[in-house]
Parts: structure tokens; sequence; C-alpha cells
């Protein structure tokens, strides 16, 4: 990566946390975008300054668009839309329809994710194996990682405005969601 770097994006998708570089050599017309520190896109000699460009983040392909808008004279403004909205909305949006736990295994740092919507779990990664069952409380989503017994337990909040509360324990014990 050179100095060129006019942006730079994080981005919680269900299957891990995207750090988005985005390099624009106004001299040179070079658009390079970098996801985690490797080189995902390239072009040289663009005249055109202004535009946009769209690429693929994740193992879903989540669509990414970066516009380059010029401001006054030689200034630009660089925005970046996660599936045709705009990376707030987005987080938002995230926010609502999934749920996030960070923790420590074994020495090992894990991110599980629920999106709610599917009831698709994902660790690190990698989309989980799991076992949904109705309860008398509402439902619990069985998975293991490694040798431990995880369980995504979905309750009723008891108030219409708060929902569904969805909980994750591992080996029984509670894990507090993370902020995203």
């Amino acid at each position: 990566m050179s100095g060129d770097i006019v942006g730079a994006w994080d981005v919680s998708l269900s299957d891990g946390v995207y750090r988005i570089e985005f390099e624009h050599g106004t001299t040179t017309g070079k658009r390079v975008i970098y996801i985690n520190g490797k080189e995902m896109l390239r072009r040289d000699w663009m005249f055109k300054l202004v535009g946009k460009e769209t690429f693929p983040v994740g193992s879903t392909d989540t669509k990414a668009t970066i516009s380059i808008e010029a401001i006054t004279g030689f200034s630009y403004e660089y925005t970046l839309e996660i599936n045709g909205k705009s990376l707030q909305t987005f987080l938002d949006n995230r926010s609502k329809m999934s749920k996030t736990w960070v923790l420590k295994l074994d020495g090992a740092d894990y991110r599980i994710v629920l999106e709610k919507d599917s009831m698709d779990v994902w660790c690190n990664g990698q989309k989980m194996e799991t076992m949904g069952e109705f309860t008398e409380n509402g439902s619990e989503t069985h998975f293991a990682v490694e040798n431990h017994e995880c369980c995504i337990k979905a309750t009723s909040s008891g108030r219409k405005r708060n929902g569904i509360v969805h909980s994750l324990l591992v080996d029984g014990i509670r894990i507090e969601e993370a902020i995203e």
C-alpha cells in the first residue's frame, strides 16, 4: 500500500469484520481497493477521476460501492455503500437484524453472529451446523464451538416494543452481547 489511501471503513458482516481501504491517485488516475490489507481491485490510468467502484466483500459476496465525487477543484469526497445503502444505514439495519457475541474459549478469540431473519449462526466466518427446537418459553438453537456446547435462546421480552430477546449460553454460562 502506498500513501494515497483516502478512505478507510470497518464493515461488520456475519462472516467477519472487514477493513476496506481505498487508494486514489488523483495525478495518476489510480484506484486501488484493499480488504483487510489485501489488494482486491486495481485500476491504473483512469482519466475520469470521479465515479463508482463496485466490488464484493466477504464469503457471501456482499455488494460494496465506493463513490468518488468532486467537491471543489481537486478535492474529493469518498463514500461507501453496502447493498445499496449508506454504510451508517446498513450498520443500523444490521444491528436490528443480527446479534453478535465476542468471547474467548481455551485462549482463542471467537465472534459468533446470529442472523435473526434466517436464524443462521456464524462463528469466525464459518456458517455453523445448528439444531433448532421449540421450548415452552420460545426457541433454542444448539451448536458446538470446538468442544463447547453453545445455545442461543430466543424468548419473549414480555413487551411488544422490545420483541424477542436472544441470549447466548456457552457451557451453560450466559455471554454478554458485543457492541459493534
